[in-house]
């Protein structure tokens, strides 16, 4: 059995790993690369290997950086099924035509520049059509979570809560290879237990190899008490004279703040709000996240109201048209405006962004990893001066990083979330990570446990060339 690591190796986006023994072939995740200059040549590149010989695709999640080159690999072939919860099956009817909507729209966008700039329409097409993401959710399969799933001879499945987003998964796969099964582990996107609204992750009790993610692989977050405290703060005081902007991605982060500004309005903790919702994704996944409480924790799911979002808040309004979008730029202050996307990448937040960073009386509220070369993480990284659309704009308004928020695990977490196998993997790979967190991460396995541990690098193969060990399911 051979495993490459085609994605996410020492780097947090683009997941994408290739699985083959001596029968099948098939893909964990196939991701885009988000962030830097480099990502959209790299979207761009044949796969490294054939798409017509994978067998089929399990997902982990529906976040771009795990699904969106699946599209990609429709249009290069791949005629298989793609496996996934049934809550981001339904997420993917959104998220993937809205990816296609984006690179039809940016390829039409770099025609016209071609022809002003050349004289010549000779720009790139665009990385896939809607018409490719049409044809690839064809493809996708819902499964239940802990439901067992053959999708080929000599391969099991089963996909655990994640407790991420809504519908992610950690996946438990076992193959069999001479009569003997070894289990493979892939965490998936794994996230901070204790939090409300999701269920904590799963705790798996056995792998032979496991592959975990490093996202906060190196930092603690805030407790959750000093987060709420550090919310009110923020919107507390920037209310009185400004716009607090808060960039976040239209599946899992845009709910889960619009959740917490809810609560704490009904508290008492916070008055008078105005919640401008600007994503018209955003917008459907609210609609379809309330179709799954079944799959919220008890304190999410007795919070009265969360069916009609809104309720008890003095104003929430999902806006929709282009007009409305640009017409809040308009207030001057006593806005909480939350929009896509949560890198600060592309999409109606750079506009936000555009007119309230050069005001010292605003504040951008960070609520999620922001990756290298991403607008948000100049942002982070204390930028005195951003470029948007072309234009340079100073940095007047203070940027707060509320990582108590995050949808992923911290360090601690992830630690006792490995403390719950109940012997050390044959060989565990930490992924989705910057080098430095994923290196972290590994050398507290090893330090505390004696793991064998490897971070992977892009494109690296682990072969295997006799069955584990045969870990029960």
């Amino acid at each position: 059995m051979n495993i490459t690591f085609l994605g996410a190796a020492r780097e947090v986006t683009g997941s994408c790993f290739l699985v083959e023994t001596g029968a099948v072939r098939f893909l964990v995740d196939c991701g885009m690369v988000q962030g830097g200059r480099e990502a959209d040549g790299r979207n761009r590149k044949p796969f490294a290997f054939d798409p017509k010989a994978i067998d089929f695709v399990l997902l982990t999640h529906a976040h771009i950086d795990h699904s969106g080159l699946l599209p990609k690999l429709t249009r290069a072939g791949f005629r298989g099924p793609v496996h996934a919860t049934t809550a981001t099956a339904d997420l993917l009817k959104v998220m993937l035509p809205d990816s296609a909507h984006i690179q039809e729209r940016d390829a039409e966008r770099a025609r016209r520049y071609a022809k002003s700039a050349r004289g010549k329409g000779d720009a790139l097409a665009p990385l896939y059509t809607m018409e490719d993401a049409q044809e690839c959710l064809k493809q996708v399969q819902p499964i239940d979570y802990d439901a067992e799933l053959v999708p080929a001879t000599g391969v099991r499945c089963r996909f655990r809560d994640a407790g991420h987003i809504l519908g992610s998964a950690i996946i438990e796969v076992w193959t069999t290879e001479r009569g003997q099964a070894t289990k493979l582990v892939f965490s998936g996107d794994l996230g901070q237990p204790g939090r409300p609204i999701l269920r904590d992750p799963t705790v798996i009790e056995e792998a032979d190899i496991l592959v975990i993610e490093s996202t906060y692989g190196n930092r603690a977050h805030k407790d959750f008490a000093a987060t709420e405290e550090e919310l009110i703060g923020i919107v507390g005081r920037t209310l009185k004279g400004g716009n607090v902007i808060v960039p976040a991605f239209a599946v899992g982060r845009t709910q889960e703040v619009i959740y917490h500004l809810h609560r704490l309005t009904r508290e008492g903790r916070l008055r008078d709000l105005r919640v401008f919702v600007d994503s018209p994704m955003a917008t459907e996944v609210t609609r379809i996240t309330q179709r799954y409480l079944e799959l919220f924790d008890e304190s999410a799911k007795h919070l009265a109201g969360w069916r009609s979002l809104g309720q008890d808040l003095p104003y929430v309004h999902f806006t929709g048209s282009v007009e409305e979008s640009m017409a809040l730029n308009q207030i001057r202050q006593g806005a909480i405006i939350i929009s896509a996307s949560g890198m600060c990448t592309a999409g109606r937040i750079k506009h936000h962004l555009r007119h309230n960073l050069p005001r010292p009386e605003c504040s951008v509220m960070i609520t999620g990893f922001q990756a290298q070369g991403t607008l948000g993480r100049r942002l982070v990284d204390g930028a005195k001066r951003v470029r948007i659309f072309g234009e340079e704009v100073p940095v007047h308004a203070s940027v707060h990083t509320v990582g108590g928020l995050s949808a992923h695990a911290d360090q601690p977490a992830l630690l006792a979330w490995t403390a719950g196998f109940e012997r050390p993997p044959a060989h565990t790979f930490v992924v989705h990570g910057e080098d430095t967190a994923a290196q972290t991460l590994a050398t507290r396995l090893r330090e505390r446990s004696g793991w064998e541990v490897t971070v992977p690098a892009a494109g690296q193969q682990a072969h295997w060339h006799e069955p584990i060990s045969g870990a029960r399911a």
